[in-house]
């Protein structure tokens, strides 16, 4: 028998590779990680594989925000504080809980 061997990668380590392209000081939508990941249509599907990534990855999941330029977790939150420090950490900065996505959402 000769089976083949998938050599694709899968939908999340696309959402992956494409996060981790992201550069410090910059954010990027849920819609535009998944349509870097060549998945149009599927930010809901960039939230769930962020949602399931280890406590301590070196990923950058903390750039990743939505589409009116907020971070997604409910403002109260221990993670919404823990994204927002982050981000603030490299220099983006909040007005009224938003970012200015013409200021810093990153166009490769």
């Amino acid at each position: 028998m000769n089976a083949e061997v998938n050599t694709e990668p899968s939908y999340q380590e696309r959402i992956w590779q494409a996060v981790s392209m992201i550069p410090k000081g910059y954010v990027a939508t849920y819609g535009q990680v998944a349509e870097l990941a060549g998945l149009p249509r599927m930010a809901r599907a960039v939230g769930r594989t962020l949602s399931q990534l280890p406590k301590d990855t070196q990923l950058p999941w903390h750039r990743i925000i939505n589409a009116k330029g907020m971070i997604s977790f409910p403002s109260e939150s221990e993670a919404y504080k823990r994204q927002r420090f982050r981000l603030e950490e490299e220099g983006i900065s909040f007005i009224n809980g938003k970012i200015k996505l013409k200021s810093y959402q990153w166009r490769p």
